[in-house]
């Protein structure tokens, strides 16, 4: 017997078992609508109005739906009210400017825009078919009761999100992954982090960032509570951690540095203590950082290691009982590398030390970008663009990034973007755009840039002018003027040895 995968399925479940739990605690600081305590069987039934308001569109199956919102219960939702019955949901990072925006929502031909009441005048400019406030002034149109949806025959190999990630091209591309992809992700990354019915999630990660990692269908498929969290605050972390008994979390190391800032003035135990999970990806912390974790909050530390292109999960890292006995320190320095290999997953170096990946969780490819899928997926292989190595006990450490990417705080910048927006003023000639170490951030971006002849400009104003035309957390932290950058016999820019004074004393070139 073979029963399509969707991801459907862990909504059901729930509201099956679980029906009668509250699922979802809604952010209390939400605008345009009063806080939403959510059973499960209300999950259902909304997801299901959701479904059969979109027939009422004439927006059908294997039809984009695009959704631009912090973190609430109407985005939660809608990844089954859309994904579960057939449309495409694309999630869009809400920190992008106008400009970027409006560009995904073309990219994808998204018919609908769910614009988050926050966003409402930013996003006013971006052009669909239909546009929808999400709050109770949009519930009208955005909900249909009472009527049952149209059945959609599931297809396991349909698209179920369309993800967009910087990479090394200026413009975004967009990660087409199936509902496959999301269930076995979804599904392995749920075992790995020994989720059930006991816990209580903290939203810590933004749901757009890689559908938040699968976790909003894991935790649903086992019960467990979701709390969501609009706005990433170190104290206030520590306060939800405390108040709903929250038992796990994903997180960038940045916000694990706001958690850690935040323990220290905390007033008495530190919640959570003993029993809390905090799950980290996007690059791996100090191993300083990570015994703070076991010591300071007494919180137990997991990596994770992938990509947008890989729903995202490759390898984990989680303490294993052979560490048991190691001091704190020595525990974090095997805790630091980026893991072994996830369930169905299989990792192995090029002969240039490129790390490369096959599993199930694999994208079918970018959305109208054939070639660069072929380049990525050669070979029948995914092409990670990272350096690595792998010890012999199969954990593998990530040692450089091969492609012009920067994570910062968890988000990936596209350099070649940024040198895009720096080239569109008039007083740059050359600019080369790199990641440089940050403790806060893991990774910052620096501009190194040359003048034209006779311009004058200053820092200040190159960030600005970034600013302007990027979504703010792309543009540089520093300028760096510079004579013409060294560049090889072709021409090329070899950033990796543009890097390198930058990086002198660190064991690999991320952070």
């Amino acid at each position: 017997m073979l029963v399509p995968f969707e991801v459907r399925h862990f909504l059901d479940r729930a509201a099956t078992v679980y029906g009668a739990r509250t699922g979802v605690v809604d952010e209390p600081d939400q605008p345009a609508a009063p806080r939403q305590d959510l059973t499960y069987a209300r999950v259902a039934e909304l997801a299901r109005a959701q479904a059969a308001a979109l027939d009422a569109m004439g927006i059908g199956f294997g039809e984009r739906v695009a959704i631009v919102s912090h973190n609430s219960a109407r985005l939660l939702t809608s990844f089954f009210g859309v994904s579960g019955y057939g449309r495409i949901l694309v999630p869009v990072n809400f920190r992008l400017s106008t400009d970027e925006v409006s560009y995904i929502v073309e990219d994808s031909g998204a018919r609908l825009l769910l614009v988050d009441p926050a966003l409402e005048d930013q996003l006013k400019g971006v052009r669909a078919e239909r546009t929808i406030v999400l709050g109770e002034g949009g519930d009208a149109e955005m909900y249909r009761f009472g009527v049952d949806p149209e059945p959609w025959e599931p297809d396991e190999n349909a698209t179920a999100t369309i993800n967009y990630t910087s990479g090394t091209t200026a413009r975004p591309k967009g990660v087409e992954l199936t509902h496959r992809n999301l269930w076995v992700n979804a599904t392995t990354f749920a075992m790995h982090a020994g989720a059930n019915d006991r816990d209580v999630y903290l939203h810590t990660l933004p749901m757009f960032h890689a559908n938040g990692w699968g976790m909003p269908y894991g935790m649903t498929g086992v019960g467990a509570k979701h709390v969501v969290l609009r706005q990433v605050d170190g104290a206030e972390i520590l306060r939800r951690v405390e108040e709903h008994g929250v038992t796990i979390m994903c997180a960038a190391p940045a916000v694990v540095s706001a958690v850690l800032t935040a323990a220290k003035d905390w007033d008495g135990e530190i919640p959570g203590r003993g029993r809390v999970r905090i799950v980290v990806a996007g690059a791996p912390p100090p191993t300083r950082t990570i015994a703070q974790i076991e010591t300071e909050l007494g919180w137990e530390f997991l990596q994770i290691y992938g990509l947008t292109e890989t729903a995202p999960l490759l390898t984990v890292n989680r303490r294993r009982a052979e560490w048991d006995d190691l001091s704190p320190e020595d525990r974090a320095a095997k805790l630091g590398r980026a893991g072994a290999p996830a369930l169905g997953a299989t990792i192995r170096l090029s002969g240039d030390g490129e790390v490369l990946a096959r599993s199930n969780v694999v994208m079918t490819g970018y959305r109208n970008k054939p070639e660069e899928t072929a380049a990525q997926l050669r070979d029948g292989w995914f092409h990670t663009g990272d350096g690595g190595v792998i010890d012999d006990d199969g954990y593998l450490t990530i040692s450089d990034r091969r492609k012009d990417v920067i994570i910062t705080g968890g988000e990936n910048v596209s350099s070649i973007e940024v040198e895009d927006t720096l080239f569109s003023h008039p007083a740059v000639a050359e600019v080369a755009v790199i990641g440089v170490p940050d403790e806060k951030w893991g990774e910052t971006i620096k501009a190194l840039v040359v003048l034209a002849p006779e311009a004058e400009v200053g820092e200040a104003d190159l960030i600005a002018h970034c600013k302007a035309h990027l979504a703010r957390y792309k543009a540089p932290t520093s300028v760096e003027f510079r004579e013409p950058l060294a560049r090889t016999a072709a021409g090329k820019l070899q950033k990796f040895k543009l890097r390198e004074q930058y990086w002198e004393g660190h064991g690999r070139q991320v952070n």
